[in-house]
């Protein structure tokens, strides 16, 4: 055998290695690509509420649970790289935590870079990167501890919310500015609630079939709790809307209120539980094209909206941009095209290109030598 075949055979063997080898957990990936795909729906396609009655709404899942399930798996992923059952300590942990805040702020640019196309979505990243910056304290604390700061988080924070969506600043220009620096619609305060408990997953040795399921039953349980608190109280919500009372209970996508907290935060788990049993089996090899994308997230969410802000039609007079777009029926060859192109380049080239670049910066910005005083 030729030393470039060879060479070639020892190329390609690396890239699967960093796909599917021990220091990746395949259900995190798969979770994360599905997070993915769902924004892509919730931002391309017309989905009407839904309603258990009619299976043709069921799709309606995608609106805001992708974004809380991305969400907790940023608080997981922080917890994969700061040592997983074992958080670390001393100049591990400050290297660490260096590297994330490094990180936040790459993300916080990549963000507003997005906004800055003038796609009508409304763009995540920079809430994606307060949240890292919320949870560098935590980064010791023990999962019980953790599960206890979620759970306080998700009672307290929708009532402050309800004050701080009051505040008249938000009317503003200035307030304007603040709210897209911040990614308001994905507010920090209640959303810290979902980071918090991905981190505490990830405190638990949570890729073991026993530990999987039991997300995956905990989360249903909450789920089924938020949903039903939601479904409960609907009638009352619809005479006052404008009240403490009707935002708190409110489990409507984005609505901010506990009963979305408790419901959509305790989906976003089981989601979690069930894609690691899932690739306990040959099923993750099957579902290899999904855990590409998530092994890429930021590249397919940024790349998602670059096509979209190339491929904008001009709307026609009284239509909106997003309705224009959205005729095109953008879904299905964005999604399509998405992953064959992230498979791809997972087998062929490795780490995502915006994951890559980050890391290069990071690893500029903050050197190993750091780790020793």
């Amino acid at each position: 055998m030729s030393e470039r075949t060879e060479t070639r055979r020892s190329y390609v063997a690396s890239r699967w290695e960093r796909l599917n080898g021990h220091r990746r957990v395949p259900g995190v990936d798969l979770a994360r690509g599905l997070a993915v795909i769902g924004m892509f729906a919730a931002h391309l396609v017309s989905i009407p509420p839904f309603e258990w009655t009619d299976a043709s709404t069921w799709h309606d899942v995608v609106n805001g649970r992708s974004s809380i399930l991305f969400a907790t798996l940023a608080g997981v992923s922080v917890g994969l790289v700061t040592g997983r059952t074992t958080p670390f300590a001393g100049p591990e942990l400050s290297l660490a935590r260096s590297r994330l805040a490094v990180r936040a702020v790459l993300v916080w640019l990549l963000g507003i870079a997005l906004i800055s196309l003038e796609v009508p979505v409304l763009v995540i990243l920079p809430a994606y990167a307060v949240l890292f910056l919320l949870v560098l304290p935590l980064l010791r604390l023990p999962a019980a501890w953790l599960f206890a700061l979620a759970a306080a988080l998700a009672a307290t924070m929708p009532f402050v919310q309800f004050v701080v969506a009051g505040w008249s600043l938000w009317a503003t220009p200035q307030g304007w500015l603040i709210d897209a620096a911040i990614g308001g619609h994905y507010p920090f305060l209640v959303w810290s609630a979902f980071v918090v408990a991905g981190l505490g997953v990830a405190r638990l040795p949570f890729s073991r079939p026993r530990t999987a399921a039991a997300l995956l039953g905990v989360g249903s349980a909450l789920a089924l709790v938020g949903y039903a608190i939601g479904a409960a109280t609907a009638g009352a919500r619809a005479g006052e809307r404008e009240s403490l009372w009707a935002f708190v209970t409110n489990s409507d996508a984005h609505s901010s209120g506990v009963a979305e907290v408790v419901g959509s935060g305790g989906f976003a788990i089981a989601i979690l539980g069930l894609c690691v049993l899932a690739t306990s089996t040959p099923l993750t090899w099957v579902v290899l094209p999904l855990r590409a994308v998530g092994a890429m997230a930021l590249t397919a969410y940024s790349a998602q909206l670059i096509a979209w802000a190339l491929l904008q039609p001009a709307p026609a007079p009284g239509e909106s941009k997003l309705s224009a777009f959205r005729a095109l029926e953008p879904f299905w060859p964005f999604t399509l095209w998405t992953i064959v192109l992230c498979t791809a380049w997972a087998l062929l080239v490795g780490r995502g290109p915006v994951e890559w670049a980050f890391d290069r910066i990071v690893r500029f910005a903050v050197p190993d030598s750091l780790e020793t005083p």
